[in-house]
């Protein structure tokens, strides 16, 4: 019964909601996509769909004018009276016929040029005239992906998906991912955009928000730059645009206003730089665009995944108030990798503009995006009702599909088969490991086995570990709550430990984190070297650079975001530490040298130890700011966006107190500021730089001294160097008293690679660098780094390499390579 009396209310929805609709074909009869249908000298409008079907939201009966305007063909106007809804409007489109009419010609130039400069010169008046607004905005994502395998690694990746609620066919293909988003926003040039979530829907997650929205997309060719990812494309209007591109005129034709528009073909200089091709439509005597359609091609912008990104924007003409604004943007994605292709197509439509003069103060503020509550769950007579592209029939394919899935992943007989089939226990597991899931309640297990990849060091030998963990959630009241425990075990040390924590997280009380147990830490507990490059060192090299000791500890600790841009966080911690030591001289070749001992102040003596065994109490108060900090509403909480254009500060307080052993007690602040933004085409800069000062520290424990991430591996591991020294001892500059540490990079994303012959060919990204310490106790400590990122082949690119030159002092100290292994950042 339920079913029949939705069919009917949505039957109902239907017929009541007003609309005039129908299907654009060429010429002959091929569907033509994405047109653009507004009612003339208004901002009321839409976008066709992929077949070229079409809705337009519109209630009031009487005499209009609809327009349907299409890059390449002609546009076209047809006079209506509506008397009653639907109203059914079938077009047939034809191609645009362009006139090479005669055109001065000036030291043979080509009339594009011309064209171009009066573009260039009337932009900011062209921008203006749309630099404020309110405006009504819709978009549709739809993702696909072809030939994915059935097996990686051992996992049934295709099986995985469709528990997702994702159908591939048997050659592994299908839609991945298909969402919508109805909002309004509000905007000011040049950069102030909010935006309010009215309805959200992801097929197949009902709980689900679309991220499909107008931040990031908003793309203003009439700016200089178009910022796309870290890398911002040049515009065909820049200011600097005749350095970049070549222009052709390719004929001009008058639209139904009988303005004359000019199709300019843009190109192009040099392959490898940050710019587009194809075309750009321009109005004569406004100088206005008309339309955008231009690739971009995915290595221009370093991201090698990407074939090619086709942008089109349509703009309308509204002769009430002579503004030319845009009604429609689309992306037509195509990337791939490993044979697995994936294309996608983003919907964009702009209606209803308001346009403002100016904005009352305090418009804009640091919430950038806000969902309204229940944005979530509007019901299919909703998204009916609103919908202003209507569904392909592969679309609402997969909406019927995928939200089935949905809702039957919400029985009960789904979850009980799930549980006892996906959850099933089996004796093997204890070694491989066993995940455990409840949808019902949200609760998570996950145990890993103790199948995992054996690391090595000195102290230990061969060791292995594993990691045991509960978490349940609950996002409708921003709760969530973690219990976990982890297992190692050194052979040669013949030792186990274990440690355990939870953490609490409460809406807007913060979060609570809890832990203790006995493990074995570096003395630098930023951990410059990972276990396996440590291992791989050590087996092969004889080069045991992690150094070692044994912590017993219980910690209690409160993170809370206090106001937008600031999160502190205060910690208590009890410690019992001791000093270990090596146990084996294993190694698998190199064998001309002994290892060093596990004293860093010491290396020669096995011995000795740099700190005694004690007790001690420790308090700690950070916190984090952020100028500038910015941010999205949900119903369910707050999320940060990081805004480059302000920098980021952190301080710290430290006290060490009650301890076993006399001086280990003392006082520590520390603060840092690191900042890093992309200068349009030009690469991206940041810095970091740190310092602090120790009180009544002259005998503290070693491990508490300020250490400094050194690397003696010639390995690079992060994707940016702005926290890590190249050619630094791990040890050599650690520090109880002050210090001032900084360091600077710069990568130009290929802005002076790009315009060297046969250089631009390898797409690398020159990358320069200074990294420096200052210290009482040791002469000031420098680095000066030039390199190459971006080193590859093919879309195989996460190589890095750089020479480092080191000077103590005012002499050289020591010189070398780094190999930056970027898809190690992870071990």
């Amino acid at each position: 019964m339920h079913k029949l009396i939705t069919t009917i209310f949505l039957l109902f929805g239907l017929a009541s909601f007003g609309q005039i609709k129908g299907k654009i074909t060429s010429t002959n009869g091929e569907s033509i996509p994405f047109v653009s249908i507004t009612i003339e000298n208004t901002y009321t409008g839409t976008t066709a769909n992929e077949a070229g079907q079409y809705d337009l939201p519109f209630k009031t009966k009487g005499k209009y004018t609809v327009i349907f305007q299409s890059i390449g063909y002609k546009t076209k106007k047809i006079a209506v009276n509506i008397a009653s809804f639907p109203h059914v409007l079938d077009v047939v489109m034809e191609d645009e016929s362009y006139e090479m009419k005669e055109l001065t010609i000036s030291k043979g130039e080509d009339p594009a040029y011309a064209i171009i400069r009066q573009a260039i010169a009337h932009k900011k008046e062209n921008s203006e005239k749309t630099g404020r607004f309110e405006a009504d905005f819709y978009s549709k994502g739809i993702f696909r992906v072809k030939n994915v395998p059935k097996r990686i690694m051992g996992m049934d990746v295709r099986v995985e998906a469709n528990n997702a609620g994702t159908i591939l066919d048997s050659t592994g293909s299908g839609i991945i991912y298909l969402s919508e988003t109805v909002s309004h926003i509000t905007f000011e040039q040049p950069k102030n955009l909010k935006e309010k979530i009215i309805a959200s829907k992801i097929s197949g997650d009902n709980n689900g928000f679309s991220y499909n929205t107008a931040q990031g997309t908003f793309y203003n060719f009439y700016d200089d730059y178009v910022d796309m990812e870290d890398v911002s494309m040049i515009s065909p209007l820049a200011k600097g645009a005749f350095a970049y591109y070549r222009y052709k005129f390719e004929g001009n034709f008058y639209d139904e206003n009988n303005n004359q528009i000019s199709k300019i073909k843009v190109i192009p200089r040099r392959d490898k730089e940050p710019v587009f091709e194809g075309y750009i439509y321009i109005v004569d005597d406004s100088w206005a665009i008309y339309a955008i359609d231009l690739d971009i091609k995915g290595y221009r912008i370093r991201q090698n995944i990407l074939d090619v990104l086709t942008l089109q924007q349509n703009f309308s003409y509204n002769a009430t108030n002579g503004i030319w604004a845009k009604n429609s943007q689309t992306f037509d994605i195509k990337a791939g990798m490993f044979g697995v292709g994936f294309t996608g197509k983003m919907t964009h439509v702009y209606s209803n503009y308001v346009f403002h003069d100016k904005f009352e103060k305090g418009t804009f503020t640091k919430e950038l995006v806000a969902f309204e509550k229940d944005s979530n769950k509007k019901d299919s007579i909703y998204w009916t009702g609103v919908r202003p592209v209507p569904l392909t029939g592969e679309e609402h394919t997969d909406y019927v599909k995928k939200d089935s899935i949905a809702a039957y992943h919400q029985t009960d007989a789904y979850k009980d088969s799930i549980m006892k089939g996906r959850n099933k226990f089996h004796v093997f597991d204890v070694i491989s490991g066993y995940d455990y899931r409840n949808e019902a309640n949200h609760t998570y297990f996950n145990y890993d086995g103790i199948l995992q990849v054996p690391m090595y060091n000195t102290v230990q030998g061969w060791n292995i570990g594993t990691k045991i963990s509960f978490n349940k959630s609950n996002t409708e009241k921003n709760r969530y709550f973690s219990i976990w425990s982890a297992f190692n075990y050194g052979l040669a040390e013949d030792r186990f430990r274990a440690e355990g924590g939870f953490s609490q997280k409460l809406g807007k009380v913060g979060t609570f984190y809890v832990s203790g147990g006995n493990t074995i830490n570096q003395f630098n507990p930023a951990e410059p070297i990972s276990p396996l490059m440590n291992s791989i060192s050590t087996l092969f090299f004889k080069d045991n650079y992690m150094k070692l000791y044994d912590k017993t500890y219980a910690k209690i600790s409160q993170s809370r975001w206090i106001f937008n841009g600031l999160t502190m966080t205060g910690s208590l911690e009890y410690l019992r530490r001791r000093p270990v030591f090596n146990n084996t001289d294993y190694v698998f070749i190199k064998n001309d040298h002994d290892y060093t001992s596990n004293n860093p102040l010491d290396p020669t003596n096995n011995t000795s130890a740099p700190f005694e065994k004690h007790e001690l109490y420790k308090v700690n108060i950070s916190g984090n700011i952020r100028f500038g900090q910015k941010y999205i509403t949900r119903p369910d909480g707050k999320i940060p966006v990081t805004e480059v254009n302000y920098p980021g500060v952190s301080f710290m307080y430290e006290k060490a107190f009650s301890s076993t052993v006399k001086g280990y007690e003392y006082d520590f602040i520390a603060a840092r500021v690191s900042y890093s933004e992309t200068f349009a085409n030009k690469g991206t800069f940041g810095f970091n730089v740190k310092g602090g000062k120790f009180f009544n520290a002259d005998k503290i424990a070693f491990m508490d001294y300020k250490h400094f991430n050194g690397n003696q591996t010639h390995v690079g591991t992060s994707e940016a160097y702005l926290n890590v020294f190249n050619l630094l001892p791990y040890y050599s500059h650690s520090t109880n008293d002050s210090y001032l540490e900084g360091h600077i990079e710069h990568n130009d994303k290929g802005y002076l690679m790009n315009k060297i012959p046969l250089l631009a060919d390898l797409q690398w990204n020159l990358v320069v660098g200074y990294h420096g310490i200052a210290t009482p106790d040791n002469k000031p400590y420098q680095e000066f780094t030039v390199g190459f990122d971006n080193v590859g082949f093919g879309k195989f690119r996460v190589l890095r390499i750089d020479y480092v030159r080191a000077y103590q002092g005012s002499g050289f100290a020591t010189d070398g390579i780094i190999f930056g292994l970027k898809f190690l950042d992870i071990l």
